[in-house]
């Protein structure tokens, strides 16, 4: 493929620099509308609503086709199911332990992902891989050994929270499987928009059925009303960019640079939350980011 078809090297950096900061920063938000009262049901709806605008104005403008064949319609329903289940988790494990690590948890999601491969037969195991993963599982263990110092800050639901984040990893790893092996004929803008009114359909029958009590409950305040309109709004700009950019970025050669978002919402959880990690969790989300990093690589 000609190499005059992408973006400079240096420009595809910068943009999705941009996007995986945008992501962090819909986290941070989350966790400031939690904080002030906002329902759990609601910030989900508040995201996917704004991401299923932009992903059929899109699709629209591009004069896609939503004509899905029958036998693709069950997959697409399992994807809405896993979606919606993981961003209820990852914002759940969000409420409960430091932003940063709940996003190295669900950014370990391409390991899992490359382990079911083997299992499954899709791909041969290989040692420099494998050599990779443990590096990660380390990495990982790092993450989650607390000081006693740290260990004060945190609440008692830590130990749910890394569960969480952990369920969220392993939902999008199944949720990415189905769109690479089952739902790879639609277009992209299209299966996402599918995707998101599922989500808002599905986060609106459970508000309305009582199952979650306050899953719909609105900000107590003006900080809670800014995280859950901040967070629609980053999360939409980062999904569009990705979208809009997507055949000018190379993707299958950069998209290692997104796990930049954990690294961004270290800053961004220090600068808008005061959350921080210790020296060893620090060392262990570099070795994940770079073990992860390394994966991507090993994809082109």
């Amino acid at each position: 493929m000609p190499s005059n078809e992408f973006l400079s090297r240096p420009i595809i950096i910068c943009i999705l620099i941009v996007a995986a900061t945008l992501f962090a920063g819909n986290h941070i938000a989350a966790r400031f509308a939690f904080d002030n009262g906002t329902g759990l049901l609601l910030a989900v709806l508040a995201r996917g609503s704004a991401a299923l605008l932009l992903m059929l104005s899109i699709a629209l403008i591009r004069k896609a086709s939503f004509k899905m064949p029958t036998h693709l319609i069950k997959w697409q329903v399992t994807l809405v199911i896993l979606i919606a289940a993981q961003s209820l988790c990852l914002y759940s494990a969000i409420t409960r332990i430091p932003v940063a690590v709940a996003l190295l948890l669900v950014n370990t999601w391409p390991m899992i992902f490359i382990m079911c491969s083997w299992i499954m037969g899709k791909k041969k195991a290989n040692l420099i891989t494998f050599i990779i993963l443990g590096v990660i599982l380390l990495g990982l263990s790092l993450v989650l050994n607390l000081d006693s110092s740290v260990t004060s800050s945190v609440n008692e639901d830590w130990s749910m929270g890394v569960l969480l984040g952990v369920l969220s990893a392993f939902l999008l790893a199944g949720a990415m499987w189905i769109t690479q092996y089952q739902l790879a004929p639609l277009q992209g803008s299209v299966r996402s928009s599918y995707t998101m009114f599922g989500v808002v359909l599905l986060m609106g029958l459970l508000g309305i059925s009582g199952y979650f009590p306050n899953g719909l409950d609105l900000p107590q305040n003006s900080q809670g009303w800014l995280g859950l309109l901040m967070l629609a709004i980053l999360y939409g700009i980062a999904v569009t960019l990705l979208f809009v950019l997507a055949a000018k970025l190379d993707m299958g050669r950069n998209s290692p640079i997104l796990n930049f978002e954990p690294v961004a919402s270290l800053f961004l959880g220090y600068l808008f939350l005061g959350q921080f990690l210790n020296g060893t969790q620090l060392m262990g989300g570099g070795i994940v980011i770079f073990g992860i990093v390394a994966i991507g690589l090993q994809r082109k």
